[in-house]
């Protein structure tokens, strides 16, 4: 039995931490704020509740195979799913709007041809063939296997199946997915629907991978599911099947430093001479650490040289995309028939990507963005059936001067505005709103930015640091390591740390 010193208590942390207990081994999660969860978190106020991360979840399978893994209890006997139809609707910039059945193919094209024209739907559903080949082809190195040595061949290979179009007396072929959607889609509105999956996560499509495709056929391949009471039970759930497997949380420790001994991580250092640890030193002791945070605070609690300059993430980063969230409290009830999900596209798709690109060293004043609205029929998130809870969310650099007020202030009347046309009625219904930027995210996680899920081509840029790293007995795990950021992923890399601790470096990932 191996001591297993776990750094923070986000999703991918404990999903790692339940399946090394059933193993065996001793953990203990040491978790700097005053909760578990990570970026899963809930506000609520005045009878009010409101999901503050996800507020759905795709691939549910990776969460079910973590409750069957670590005990008897099935996924869907601590939590209840739902399946969320349509998947979403979308108003697009002309003012056209569809609703996208939920993993029915068949109702997609036939969505897309009323709403968009005959031959929309059967382009869609012709690149979601393309798209199945490329998930097909990087599925196991991206999501069920350890970071393969040859990355390489990951960064420099795109398995989108691309096609090929005669323009202008060339033969062009998409690299980004900007291109699919010219090349491929030829419609407008088409390509803001398949740009709204990397937008989701703060990537600008005129420079990300056609592999992206992966994005929007994982939805509709797998569905997109709710979880009753809001995405913070699953959070619940993960974290109650932990201390159901005798993982110690220790909340409210700050880790400062990993522990050497030997040439190897050898336990955690702890903030403040009173801040115990299990044994009630400020010293854990462990065999291993498991370490859920973004690189660049991963490096700071080492001396240790953790990655060479040619491995993915050589050099320590966390930069990217925000996440900035608007919750509204409404009075009245949702109308019936609302969709729980509706993607308001941007009226000016080269002003929203160009200020997402902004970043600090130029900040662009915020163009109206692309936003998500969710609006979950769920009497848990409501004081009464005469009231409703709404969030919307759109992406924004992560570091673009958010601690100003008035600027934070003017982005929210933006978001509020676009969300308009997905709520009947938003302004006469407000009872008031809360904002929250991507300061409040590095207040609960650590970082500003919210990862992306990893993805082959584009030279590697969207690939993550290996679970395992040059300091024997230290591993990454969370969003920040690979395979990358969102909910999905985040489970799989806690799969991916326990094989890697339980089955040693011969492990070659999960069946």
């Amino acid at each position: 039995m191996a001591r297993i010193a776990v750094i923070g208590a986000g999703m991918g942390a404990m999903a790692a931490a339940a399946r090394l207990a059933v193993a065996g081994h001793r953990v203990a999660v040491y978790e700097r704020t005053e909760t578990y969860g990570g970026g899963v978190r809930r506000f609520e106020r005045e009878g009010f509740g409101f999901d503050t991360g996800p507020g759905l979840l795709p691939l549910p399978a990776v969460y079910r195979d973590l409750f069957v893994k670590t005990g008897k209890e099935p996924l869907e006997k601590c939590v209840e799913l739902v399946q969320v139809d349509p998947s979403a609707r979308h108003v697009f910039a002309d003012g056209t709007a569809v609703s996208v059945p939920n993993a029915s193919r068949a109702g997609v094209v036939s969505a897309l041809d009323e709403a968009l024209g005959a031959g929309a739907g059967e382009r869609w559903g012709d690149f979601l063939v393309r798209a199945r080949e490329a998930w097909d082809r990087t599925r196991r190195p991206l999501l069920e296997e350890p970071l393969w040595p040859n990355w390489r061949v990951l960064a420099d290979q795109e398995p989108y199946p691309a096609l090929q179009r005669r323009r202008l007396l060339r033969t062009r072929t998409a690299t980004t997915l900007a291109e699919v959607g010219a090349l491929e889609l030829a419609d407008p509105r088409l390509t803001a629907l398949l740009e709204s999956h990397a937008l989701a996560y703060g990537l600008d499509p005129r420079a990300t991978p056609a592999s992206a495709a992966v994005l929007p056929y994982l939805e509709h391949a797998f569905g997109t599911w709710y979880v009753r009471g809001g995405m913070r039970e699953l959070a619940r759930a993960v974290y109650e099947r932990c201390v159901a497997r005798r993982v110690e949380f220790v909340f409210g420790a700050e880790v400062t430093g990993i522990v050497e001994k030997d040439g190897r991580a050898a336990g955690v250092e702890l903030a403040g001479g009173d801040t115990p640890g299990p044994d009630g030193s400020t010293i854990a002791e462990a065999d291993h650490v498991v370490a859920g945070v973004d690189p660049v605070r991963l490096s700071g609690l080492t001396a240790q040289r953790l990655r060479d300059d040619g491995d993915v993430g050589g050099t320590a980063r966390a930069s990217g995309a925000g996440r900035f969230t608007v919750l509204l409290a409404l009075r009245g009830a949702r109308e019936a028939g609302a969709a729980h999900r509706t993607v308001v596209h941007a009226p000016d798709r080269t002003a929203e990507l160009d200020f997402l690109g902004s970043g600090t060293a130029h900040p662009a004043e915020p163009a109206r963005p692309t936003v998500t609205v969710l609006r979950p029929d769920d009497p848990a998130l409501r004081p009464d059936e005469g009231h409703e809870s709404v969030v919307v969310s759109a992406a924004v650099p992560a570091v673009a001067g958010w601690d100003d007020a008035e600027r934070a202030g003017r982005f929210a009347h933006l978001v509020v505005e676009a969300a308009e046309a997905a709520v009947p009625g938003l302004r006469e219904r407000l009872m008031w709103r809360e904002v929250r930027t991507p300061g409040h995210t590095a207040e609960e996680t650590g970082s500003p930015a919210v990862p992306p899920p990893a993805l082959a081509a584009g030279d590697g840029r969207l690939l993550h640091p290996a679970n395992s790293t040059r300091f024997p007995g230290l591993y990454a795990v969370g969003g920040w390591s690979h395979p990358g950021g969102g909910l999905p992923h985040a489970g799989m890399s806690g799969a991916l740390v326990s094989g890697l601790i339980v089955e040693g470096p011969d492990f070659r990932g999960s069946r």
